[in-house]
């Protein structure tokens, strides 16, 4: 049986870029609950694709699983807990740059929207996208950076996982 690794070679980057993720994004939250919680106040545009706006989300990403009684609300609560732990353990094992990279950003994502569910009962998102008639979720920034982590890991896997040993 292996023995579970707390710390590895890459744990202060993973340490160091999901704090400053978690950082980043709740600075963001904490200006659009501010901002927006007024009464009133509308959306701001960004550019002609994206808005800066205030929704709540009692689920996860995409508003899936939306949950509306505190056992739901604690029960994602506890799975984040989980998820960040697993997501810990897995980067203290990595051997390469990237993947820990990777793996920073989805714990980064992780723990913020995790601590807001803790904090306000519900994620804080606040940019909404959309092309024309098209309307894309609205989502934050823990989001973004769990999809980018998230698909760098794909990426890892299926074109840089041959050669995975030669790698720093």
């Amino acid at each position: 049986m292996k023995k579970l690794k707390f710390w590895g070679h890459h744990s202060s980057l993973v340490l160091l870029i999901a704090i400053i993720g978690l950082v980043v994004d709740q600075i963001a939250k904490f200006w659009a609950v501010g901002h927006f919680s007024i009464g009133g106040v509308p959306s701001i545009s960004v550019g002609p694709f994206i808005d800066l706006v205030l929704v709540w989300n009692k689920g996860v990403s995409y508003g899936l699983f939306q949950q509306t009684s505190e056992i739901g609300r604690w029960g994602l609560a506890v799975f984040t807990l989980l998820a960040s732990i697993f997501i810990w353990f897995w980067s203290a094992r990595v051997t390469n740059r990237l993947e820990a990279f990777c793996l920073a950003l989805v714990l980064s994502g992780a723990l913020s929207n995790g601590f807001d569910r803790l904090y306000y009962g519900q994620v804080v998102d606040y940019i909404y996208f959309h092309v024309g008639d098209f309307s894309w979720y609205v989502f934050n920034l823990a989001d973004a950076w769990i999809v980018i982590g998230a698909a760098g890991l794909l990426f890892d896997t299926l074109f840089l996982g041959k050669n995975k040993d030669s790698r720093p």
